[in-house]
């Protein structure tokens, strides 16, 4: 009988992709590596090895706290990468797992930690074409990501634009209540197009489920807009 000792074993690791909007644009936090001349870029997703004898969970805990000190995160997994040639140390299968916040929340944590950046993601394809996407600063400079990590955050772009229509993951990016405008705001950071206000409008209250709190914003640069919440049949 063959053993699975007879075989070789891969290192498995975990990469974190925690997104958000802000100022039109989505977001990904990204750490600063000091081995970027090997691994092929200075910035990468936080991640790490999973240990012997630990779980995928556990190492999304431990990546979670040790690495960006951020907490109560819920991530989903995403998709599994394993490249033989992703990573220049070896043959290493990464585990992403996906995170969606909303800006507020993921300002203040990567604030208060010095290695990690937000950064304005973006690609140069339409729609749901597919492909690498690029990753850069406030002043639009370019940041080059280590390993593959640039072609899973074009995975991500893909796989939020697919879902757009018929899920109602684009809330995640807000708080409990929100306004029409800031939907569209996240709808049109994650498709990068200019969305019609009265056309949009219809098309999302007719796909999903809103309660108007009877409550107005305050403190915006805009006329004071009704605040709505998602029912809780749609959050599930």
């Amino acid at each position: 009988m063959t053993s699975i000792f007879d075989y070789p074993s891969p290192a498995i690791a975990v990469d974190l992709a925690i997104l958000c909007v802000h100022d039109g644009a989505l977001r990904c936090v990204i750490m600063r590596r000091e081995d970027g001349g090997v691994m092929g870029g200075d910035w990468a997703l936080p991640g790490g090895f999973v240990h012997r004898d630990g779980s995928l969970e556990e190492t999304v805990t431990r990546v979670l706290r040790d690495k960006t000190g951020l907490r109560d995160v819920h991530f989903e997994q995403l998709a599994t990468y394993g490249a033989p040639g992703r990573d220049p140390r070896g043959h290493v299968i990464s585990v992403v797992y996906l995170a969606i916040m909303p800006a507020e929340v993921l300002i203040k944590g990567v604030a208060a930690n010095p290695d990690l950046r937000l950064v304005r993601v973006s690609v140069d394809w339409p729609g749901e074409t597919g492909g690498t996407a690029n990753v850069s600063d406030d002043t639009g400079a370019p940041l080059h990501m280590a390993f593959d990590h640039a072609d899973i955050l074009g995975d991500m772009v893909k796989r939020l634009r697919g879902k757009l229509d018929y899920t109602p993951i684009g809330f995640e990016f807000l708080p409990p209540r929100f306004t029409l405008r800031d939907v569209q705001a996240v709808h049109e950071a994650i498709l990068d197009q200019s969305l019609t206000k009265p056309a949009f409008r219809r098309k999302l209250l007719d796909r999903h489920t809103l309660r108007a709190t009877g409550v107005r914003e305050s403190g915006g640069a805009y006329r004071p807009a009704e605040l709505y919440e998602l029912s809780q049949d749609q959050e599930e």
